[in-house]
């Protein structure tokens, strides 16, 4: 059985660290994580991307590449 390699622990806390420190605000960006979060996983029953990944840390993999990455913004 193949198994995807998973992300270093310390790498998602650096991401997380990324967002805080870039957020004005920690309660918001905290909120902001759980509510994206909490979509991604009634999202999940229809698709079965990475069913290995919590919802939670996909969140913060997504808001810290939207952080880094601003073209992938679509507004």
């Amino acid at each position: 059985m193949l198994r995807r390699p998973s992300l270093d622990p310390t790498q998602i806390m650096r991401r997380a660290e990324d967002l805080i420190d870039a957020a004005s605000n920690r309660y918001r960006i905290t909120v902001q994580v759980a509510n994206r979060a909490q979509r991604r996983r009634y999202e999940e029953f229809d698709s079965l991307d990475d069913p290995k990944m919590k919802p939670v840390i996909r969140a913060i993999i997504e808001m810290s590449d939207e952080l880094t990455q601003p073209e992938i913004i679509g507004e």
